[in-house]
């Protein structure tokens, strides 16, 4: 019996898969951005953070409740300091001079939010850290402080008790507008070293054991183990970026892969790799003279015809209206 020098993680196999005509919604840290990009850059349908990267369990639980009984934003809701509007529910491109015009904004992202959670098959919720600011005024967690003063906020770590009794709450209220939705966890393997190695591993801590309280909700589908498969699978730095913190192209890529196992069949993986390279060959910078450039477009114009021919619920539009463009 050879040794194995690895630890391996088996993520579960889902009974209920993604595919083209599954929508799926991804909230969380960023690396809840990197696997939705994943996706959709094989065209399954997707909404990514619509109130932009959000890093602790509360601010994700806010927004998914504003998607879920669909919130008309207004200027109440906004933070005025020297003389810049803020949201501090969302990311830090949530900003203004001008409140009519940060309002606005706000409710057609939550609108078309709230659209898509009721059609969503599945929602995957990626905790980052436990750390949470509150604002002072107000005791309320915010989801960014947009480089605010630190003076305005309260810093501190999220109880295990307060995440899962919040998330319980915004579970039920969720599932009562759609009550079809596979809802997964995960945490994210992204370290927030600010305070330190000890105090990041307490954060993860406490979001670890949280999804696992939560696991025992009848309410929750599962949970995915990304935060595993870096610290004991691959667990070496050459599957980080040059920060060290995040995951690198490779790592990123075999969580990817572990991830289609899971929640894709052969053929919808089989689709998602057609449309993949048909999106790519979008920004693919074509050396040569116009003739070059037709020839081209001509030959990916037919690739999506043959696609368009196996799945006819696969939008490429954009990519061929695109290729028609070039194409003489």
């Amino acid at each position: 019996m050879g040794l194995e020098f690895r630890t391996l993680v088996e993520p579960p196999l889902s009974g209920d898969k993604i595919s083209h005509q599954t929508p799926v919604l991804f909230m969380g840290s960023c690396f809840a951005s990197e696997i939705g990009r994943k996706a959709e850059s094989g065209k399954i349908p997707v909404l990514i953070n619509p109130h932009g990267t959000l890093f602790n369990p509360l601010s994700v639980s806010r927004a998914l409740l504003r998607f879920a009984e669909g919130y008309s934003y207004s200027k109440r809701d906004l933070y005025l300091f020297e003389n810049r509007y803020y949201s501090l529910d969302h990311y830090t491109l949530f900003s203004s001079e001008d409140p009519d015009e940060l309002v606005e904004r706000l409710n057609t992202v939550n609108n078309s939010a709230h659209d898509f959670l009721l059609k969503a098959s599945f929602l995957f919720i990626t905790f980052g850290t436990a750390w949470v600011f509150d604002l002072k005024e107000n005791g309320d967690s915010v989801a960014n402080c947009h480089k605010l003063p630190a003076s305005l906020f309260l810093r501190r770590q999220a109880e295990v008790s307060e995440i899962e009794n919040i998330w319980a709450d915004t579970l039920e209220r969720v599932l009562r507008v759609n009550p079809s939705l596979k809802v997964w966890f995960t945490v994210s393997p992204v370290r927030h070293l600010n305070d330190g190695l000890h105090a990041n591993q307490l954060s993860k801590s406490r979001l670890l054991l949280a999804c696992d309280r939560l696991m025992s909700y009848p309410s929750v589908t599962g949970y995915f183990p990304s935060y595993e498969l870096f610290m004991d699978d691959l667990r070496d730095y050459r599957f980080y970026a040059t920060d060290m913190l995040h995951p690198s192209d490779v790592g990123l890529m075999y969580v990817w892969n572990r991830f289609t196992e899971s929640f894709f069949t052969m053929n919808t993986m089989s689709l998602w790799s057609e449309a993949d390279r048909i999106s790519k060959a979008m920004a693919h910078r074509i050396l040569g003279d116009r003739n070059t450039a037709g020839t081209f477009a001509r030959a990916m114009l037919k690739k999506i015809d043959d696609l368009s021919d196996k799945a006819s619920y696969i939008d490429l539009s954009a990519e061929r209206e695109y290729f028609e463009s070039i194409k003489e």
